[in-house]
């Protein structure tokens, strides 16, 4: 069951990654050129923002939605 979950979950984010370029390749590169233009801590911080808000979303995804049942 929780490698099934994994193993979607994966599935799903490489769907999401891949909208983008598909749809757009243009803003798809002019986003990632902007990206790299960064500094190094802002892409840091960036990073953990995701990071944070990524763990808390999986917290209430199991505690409010899957083992509510």
């Amino acid at each position: 069951m929780v490698l099934a979950i994994l193993l979607s979950s994966v599935a799903l984010l490489l769907v999401f990654e891949g909208l983008l370029p598909f749809l757009t390749p243009t803003l798809w590169r002019r986003t990632l050129l902007q990206i790299a233009k960064r500094s190094d801590q802002a892409i840091r911080i960036t990073g953990l923002i995701c990071l944070c808000l990524g763990t808390a979303l999986m917290y209430w995804v199991h505690a409010v939605l899957v083992f509510k049942n």
